[in-house]
């Protein structure tokens, strides 16, 4: 089921990944609200498909969905040519799917929200963070998702981007990501280094992060790598992506601005729904950077909709 407009759009057009529901939702939500022709992507056609429909039953007719695995290259292909084909552009690719890399146990989710009741957002991390493990899959996953699947999609959909007018690429990140959480130098300053840092190096920096984490023994302090016994790999993924970010901004110059956004702790399905912020405003900040006047920054990270000092 992938909607029924055709031709050349008039229309900005964008692309959500991970848009069925939560974040991504409010995200095609918003963006179709401000007059964008909204392509809603997501894994499971059934799920997407109704997500599309009752955004279209709201009231935002240029909804339409099509199916996306972002870490299969096939997939992403599919995507882009449909794409192509009904719209002839593409202005906006907001990267929002991704996944925590862990296994949680949170009891009953009838009662969750009453166990939460009275915690800021300190007391609701770390309440989860001690029900909350993570394994050698779960962290493949993560970055196979995370950092991968951001890269993959945004690599199928650059030809359509790089014809429009004002293309934009808003990939959503963490706090957590940040190189302050990097307990090595060495890393730190590698991974800050975007004159000479390239796309294959980062591809190689994530296969090592999954060759240390299976070495155990202490093999991720030693190298540097962020110590976090459960976010970890989450951290590491998010590490990866700004600076995937910073080094797309830089190879596409002032044609194409690619910038990065923490949207705050947002009560979802990833974290189990135990952050403070509601969906509509996470999704804010994403489609706030995503909408911002032409000309502005590329290769910066927006905490929410403030422009941070830097990615240490």
């Amino acid at each position: 089921m992938e909607g029924s407009i055709n031709g050349p759009s008039k229309k900005r057009v964008a692309v959500v990944t991970g848009g069925n529901r939560g974040m991504g939702l409010e995200i095609c939500r918003q963006l179709a609200a401000h007059g964008l022709t909204v392509v809603l992507t997501a894994r499971d056609e059934k799920r997407g498909a109704e997500a599309a429909e009752k955004l279209r039953e709201e009231g935002l007719p240029d909804v339409v969905f099509h199916q996306l695995e972002i870490s299969e290259p096939t997939s992403a292909a599919r995507l882009a040519a449909f794409i192509k084909d009904k719209f002839g552009k593409l202005d906006i690719l907001v990267n929002n799917a991704g996944v925590l890399g862990v296994t949680t146990d949170v009891g009953d989710p009838a009662t969750l929200q009453e166990t939460l009741a009275g915690m800021d957002g300190m007391e609701r991390a770390e309440w989860l963070r001690q029900r909350t493990t993570q394994t050698t899959q779960d962290a493949e996953d993560c970055l196979r998702i995370n950092y991968h699947g951001s890269k993959t999609v945004t690599e199928a959909l650059l030809p359509l981007l790089r014809s429009s007018s004002d293309g934009r690429i808003v990939n959503v990140t963490s706090a957590w990501g940040l190189l302050r959480y990097f307990s090595g130098d060495e890393l730190r300053r590698e991974l800050d280094d975007v004159d000479n840092l390239t796309v294959q190096r980062l591809d190689e920096m994530s296969a090592l992060f999954l060759e240390d984490l299976g070495k155990g023994n202490g093999a991720l302090e030693r190298r540097g790598w962020p110590a976090d016994p459960v976010y970890a790999a989450y951290m590491a993924s998010k590490a990866l992506v700004c600076a995937y970010t910073r080094v797309l901004a830089r190879e596409e110059g002032t044609a194409l601005r690619v910038n990065c956004v923490h949207p705050g702790y947002v009560l979802t399905g990833m974290n189990d729904y135990t952050g403070v912020l509601t969906a509509a405003e996470g999704a804010a900040a994403a489609v706030a950077v995503a909408l911002a006047e032409k000309g502005g920054v590329t290769g910066a990270y927006f905490d929410r909709t403030e422009l941070g000092a830097s990615f240490v």
